[in-house]
């Protein structure tokens, strides 16, 4: 038995190798991005940082046709407001459908289900002319108010509450007087940690880097998001690759310290609730 648990050097040497694959065009970025545009065109491509990191900071942040700060403002603001938006509707509308008993709910969500069916581009249309009405175009509600609540993260989380909320437990706080709203906070969000963790992760990496809604709505350049101002950065028939590099870097930046700071809790809530199970 405990040979069947002990890894071969050959594991080992495998799971080095899928580790640097996957680290080194990361690695990579933040090279290039200390260095000069010529980095890109040399053979071999350089490995080792240079000295110019704080000089493409400096004219990244100073590009008027990027607005590169803006673009980091607003897309911190939207997707912040959109992760706790999506992560508590979504646990509501999840604890309501796999512990409490209304008409039509099966139904419901079957249409909620249906809406994960369409593909999104099949919407930018409709909901342009909707933002285009509601006089929202250029303004950040726009990129907001259609992200706010998810068929897949309500999907989630009553899949979730289903096995990891006791019914014996709602029961029996009922029985001691508390209401829907005080069982909700008290009993189901507790229980739902892991779950609202990883929703809130896969939530805020896809706001962040959402391109197409934002590029259909945002049509001011001095208001972008962090995608658009990228975007501007490589548009042009000379592209400042340094700068690119520069603007990809800081913009991973916050993916990277929101999967460190919240991959351990997540982690850690799966393992509690094994342990419970």
């Amino acid at each position: 038995m405990s040979k069947l648990w002990r890894a071969s050097p050959l594991t080992y040497g495998a799971l080095i190798a899928a580790g640097v694959l996957s680290i080194f065009p990361i690695y990579w970025m933040f090279v290039v991005a200390s260095r000069s545009s010529d980095a890109m065109g040399q053979l071999p491509p350089p490995v080792t940082p240079g000295d110019n990191l704080g000089a493409n900071i400096a004219r990244l942040f100073g590009n008027t046709d990027a607005y590169f700060l803006a673009g980091l403002i607003n897309s911190a603001i939207v997707a912040i407001t959109v992760t706790v938006s999506v992560v508590l509707f979504s646990s509501l509308a999840g604890f309501a459908f796999a512990k409490l008993r209304f008409r039509g709910s099966n139904a419901l969500l079957m249409v909620i289900i249906a809406t994960m069916m369409v593909p999104t581009q099949l919407g930018v249309i409709p909901l342009y002319m909707l933002m285009t009405k509601f006089n929202l175009n250029d303004r950040l509600p726009a990129v907001i108010l259609p992200a706010l609540v998810t068929g897949f993260g309500v999907f989630m989380m009553r899949q979730y509450a289903g096995q990891a909320v006791s019914t014996e437990l709602i029961e029996a706080a009922r029985v001691d007087g508390c209401g829907t709203a005080r069982i909700y906070w008290n009993v189901v969000v507790p229980a739902l940690r892991p779950a609202a963790a990883v929703l809130g992760l896969l939530t805020f990496m896809t706001t962040w880097n959402d391109f197409l809604w934002p590029y259909a709505v945002l049509n001011d350049p001095e208001n972008p998001t962090v995608q658009l101002s990228l975007r501007a950065l490589s548009d042009g028939y000379y592209q400042d690759m340094s700068q690119v590099f520069t603007g990809t870097a800081i913009a991973t930046l916050p993916l990277l310290l929101v999967f460190v700071l919240f991959g351990r809790q997540i982690i850690g809530g799966i393992m509690e609730g094994a342990v419970k199970a």
